[in-house]
């Protein structure tokens, strides 16, 4: 950039290059007019990267990605791993654990296959998918509607009682199947018709900052549960990844290297940068070994601290078999109802809004310009085809974006794309390898609520940060703040104790209106979103242009938007997509900018026209 951009600060800086759902703008009266197109794209690309190793595009060495990638692996495994075990009680298939481990290798096998869709062919960001807890309410409601699970089975129950059994739970899972699956269309039809993306151009960072800071605030209850197991153990795993993570980071260490021209030599390698999630979890889980080893941990049930035990849930080692692959239809043909589909739409709309919020988290957090209308809504698309996936293969679950994964790649500063795609085959395979997974179950709560602490505010701050481009001396910005984010708090909190208080005469509707008011991302960017487009205010006093700086204005020409934008074009396909010109009106295509295209120039000659020549 020119010299007058130098001496700005960042968030000036920020202001000096926009996009508007794909269209790139550059400054001319900055000094950087007379830069040719590669060079305002690597200056774009430079403030995007900001402290990061490595960014959407790049590629780290085969090793260190393996590693990332596992590392997402353990990220997501708790509260992933968590959905069936809640589900277990609900269907009924508490004495079957085989059955369990199946369950829970099938949910990771969907989210590996849903990953590796999301980052291909999605929204392109490095973001992990696995279950959701927003259709954990509606799932419950649909169960509770089939009546109580009969008593356990006692220990001498014949074969044809363990049948039974095994019958019921298969149907009850067949129901929520049919459900998920039919609910699901509905996020397909509204991602890839591009009605999702319609409503980003009324989305600026007064809606977007309380939707994904209360996506980590909404979940503080999860990490104090688990923490609260013994907080001395969850205490050690949060000092461990803030050292790593932030005081000595920038400490390499030595590793042998090799390549062909210096042959063996010394290098030095950014482990505790890359690599803090894991390295807590390991130091920590050897922590609690010694001590459970040592007798420090007590032996009763009922007595805080036995959480922190390491050969808890050990057994799981020996009743789960080696391998099992799942399978379609593995528990029945699915069946479906009116009342468990318009009941699991309101799990399906409070998944899409948090989705939405993490693409823009995920674009932040990867060194990409938030994503364009098109990603978004291939992203939505994806998603919704990856639950009737996932309803297919009967998880009893959804696939949604992992807010705790986006955190993870604030505290990695890695932001690559190919980690995320290492990450989806690793769940693939060690969904099939049901040993490997049942090993992490024995994680003690504890860590797993150390973790979740980091994580989850990480995923707060990235929220917060939004509101860096608006005008906070401003009293109506501060109103729109405040109410935002304290409804996002009080409403499903009242809620919680009066899902009765909805009265209507559908009970369906009531469904849906009890789980999207317990949703506070859903409370906080709704009136967020509602406040800022009533509530008169500038686009400077809203921070719209601020906002969308890093990805559009009026003045940069169409070559720097199209290579600046080139991290979300599908792959291997990208020349054929560009010859053909009906492709510019379907929604999900990535050369689709918006339904005025009559009054643009060809997307795909726009590289080859001189930047005088090229409309703004």
């Amino acid at each position: 950039m020119g010299d007058a951009g130098e001496k700005r600060t960042d968030a000036v800086e920020m202001e000096e290059v926009t996009v508007t759902n794909g269209e790139a703008t550059q400054p001319t009266a900055n000094g950087d007019a007379g830069l040719s197109t590669k060079e305002q794209v690597a200056a774009i690309k430079a403030k995007l990267k900001g402290d990061l190793t490595y960014t959407i595009d790049e590629i780290p060495p085969w090793y260190s990605s393996i590693l990332l990638g596992f590392q997402h692996y353990l990220t997501m495994f708790g509260a992933t791993v968590a959905i069936p075990l809640l589900l277990a009680g609900d269907l009924c298939m508490g004495d079957d654990l085989v059955a369990q481990a199946r369950l829970i290798g099938t949910i990771f096998f969907v989210s590996g296959l849903a990953t590796l869709l999301q980052a291909t062919f999605g929204s392109r960001l490095p973001i992990v998918q696995g279950g959701t807890f927003s259709f954990l309410a509606p799932t419950f409601a649909i169960l509770n509607l089939k009546g109580p699970c009969p008593a356990p089975l006692s220990a001498n129950a014949t074969a044809e009682m363990r049948a039974e059994r095994t019958e019921l739970w298969q149907g009850r899972m067949q129901e929520i199947q049919g459900a998920i699956i039919v609910a699901s269309i509905f996020q397909v039809i509204i991602g890839f018709s591009g009605i999702i993306g319609l409503l980003l151009k009324f989305i600026g960072p007064l809606s977007i900052a309380p939707t994904i800071a209360l996506v980590g605030l909404s979940l503080f209850g999860a990490a104090a549960s688990f923490s609260g197991v013994h907080w001395g153990v969850a205490f050690l795993t949060m000092i461990l990844m803030m050292l790593f993570s932030q005081y000595i980071a920038r400490f390499n260490v030595p590793c042998a290297g090799y390549n062909r021209s210096d042959n063996c030599h010394l290098v030095w390698f950014p482990l505790f940068k890359l690599f803090p999630v894991i390295l807590a979890i390991v130091f920590a889980w050897f922590f609690a070994f010694i001590l459970t080893a040592a007798g420090a941990f007590p032996n009763n049930p009922d007595t805080y601290g036995y959480g922190a035990r390491t050969d808890i849930r050990i057994n799981v080692l020996t009743e789960a078999p080696w391998f099992y692959f799942p399978y379609p239809g593995q528990w029945g043909t699915p069946r479906v109802t009116v009342a468990g589909v318009f009941g699991m739409l309101a799990g399906v709309l409070a998944s899409m809004i948090e989705s939405v919020g993490d693409y823009y988290a995920a674009a932040r957090l990867s060194g990409a310009p938030p994503p364009p209308t098109h990603a978004i809504n291939r992203g939505i698309g994806i998603e919704g085809l990856a639950c009737i996936l996932a309803g297919a293969w009967g998880t009893g679950n959804g696939t949604t974006s992992y807010s705790e994964n986006i955190g993870a790649l604030g505290i990695t500063k890695v932001g690559s794309r190919v980690v995320i795609q290492i990450g989806g085959l690793i769940m693939l395979f060690l969904g099939t390898f049901t040993k490997f997974g049942a090993l992490f179950v024995t994680i003690p709560d504890p860590i797993i609520g150390g973790m979740f602490c980091i994580m989850f505010g990480m995923v707060t701050a990235v929220g917060i940060s939004n509101l860096q481009f608006v005008n906070l001396n401003s009293s109506r910005n501060l109103f729109i703040i405040g109410y935002s984010f304290f409804m996002g708090m009080v409403i499903p909190n009242w809620m919680n104790g009066n899902e009765d208080f909805i009265n209507t005469r559908s009970p369906e509707f009531n469904q849906i209106i009890v789980v999207l008011l317990k949703t506070g991302m859903f409370v906080g960017g709704f009136f967020g979103f509602v406040l800022d487009n009533t509530i008169p205010g500038t686009p400077e006093e809203r921070g719209i242009a601020q906002w969308k700086s890093l990805y559009g204005g009026k003045d940069t020409d169409d070559a720097v938007t199209k290579e600046l934008l080139s991290c979300y074009n599908l792959p291997l396909i990208m020349p054929w997509i560009e010859r053909q010109r009906w492709l510019r009106y379907i929604p999900f295509s990535p050369t689709f900018f918006g339904w005025k295209l009559h009054n643009k120039k060809d997307y795909s000659s726009v590289a080859d026209k001189p930047p005088s020549t090229v409309e703004s």
